[in-house]
């Protein structure tokens, strides 16, 4: 498999972390870790899945991943973020890691939908709908969401953001905050749908069994008014990971809001480890 592209934040010879983007997401979204990597000297490492070719599917997807970890950090302890649906890809890849990942940390994370009553809680509920029940139409869908990346990507960010709750409306007031999200989506879309898509149709597949292949300290982040990532997957997670050591709960807050709030902090837990 070529090269996958990514970004590098933080330190540039600290204690390599992986972080998995949303979806859709990229790289871009991982800036928020920059000055707190340098501040715990860690070296943040995003991986561009758009850039991964569509064709790589299931598990050659998640060990073209770890093959790509291995290659880049070596024989070097490695820790991992994973964010919204990128929760989940981050689960995968750990399931290839053979034991190499030293802790998981979960925020804002997507549980299986077939774990619990999920997907009615879930603001993008008729989008996995879609996904789960007509995959081609979603494909459609999928398009038109990369044209609008294209074309308007204010337009599709405050789409998306429409059912926005809490402190993530807060966020979207913030100039700063709407110019990264803007060339997060257009980044995400630069190639075409296909790879977020990928991401989609698969997390709404059942995948709640590859759990029990996964032994890896895990801290989950969530917010308590999470519309996105309703706040009972958190409960799910802490039940169904038998290595979950911590689950903080945050009150006043929604998806990426979480992120921001549980950023420094999750930087200075993986410091301690070192």
């Amino acid at each position: 498999m070529p090269s996958i592209e990514f970004s590098q934040f933080g330190a540039a010879d600290g204690q390599p972390v992986i972080y998995f983007h949303g979806t859709p997401g990229s790289p871009d979204e991982c800036e928020i870790f920059d000055v707190y990597g340098k501040q715990h000297h860690l070296t943040i490492i995003c991986y561009d899945r758009s850039t991964i070719a569509p064709s790589l599917q299931g598990d050659a997807y998640y060990q073209g991943i770890a093959d790509e970890i291995a290659k880049q950090v070596g024989d070097n302890p490695v820790d991992f973020i994973g964010f919204s649906i990128g929760a989940f890809v981050a689960l995968q890849v750990c399931r290839a890691m053979n034991g190499k990942v030293r802790s998981l940390h979960l925020v804002s994370a997507a549980a299986p939908l077939g774990a619990g009553n999920f997907i009615d809680a879930a603001a993008g509920k008729a989008v996995f709908r879609l996904a789960q029940n007509h995959p081609s139409a979603f494909l459609l869908l999928a398009r038109l969401q990369g044209g609008l990346a294209s074309i308007f990507p204010g337009l599709l960010l405050r789409m998306l953001f429409s059912s926005a709750l809490a402190e993530d409306q807060a966020l979207m007031a913030d100039q700063t905050f709407r110019t990264t999200m803007t060339r997060t989506l257009k980044t995400c879309f630069k190639r075409d749908s296909l790879g977020y898509a990928r991401d989609v149709i698969a997390y709404v597949q059942p995948w709640k069994t590859t759990l029990a292949d996964i032994s890896v300290d895990t801290h989950i982040w969530h917010g308590a008014v999470d519309n996105w990532s309703p706040v009972a997957m958190a409960d799910y997670w802490a039940s169904a990971l038998p290595d979950c050591s911590n689950i903080t709960v945050l009150d006043g807050l929604s998806h990426y809001s979480c992120l921001h709030r549980s950023a420094p902090t999750i930087c200075m837990s993986i410091n301690t480890l070192n």
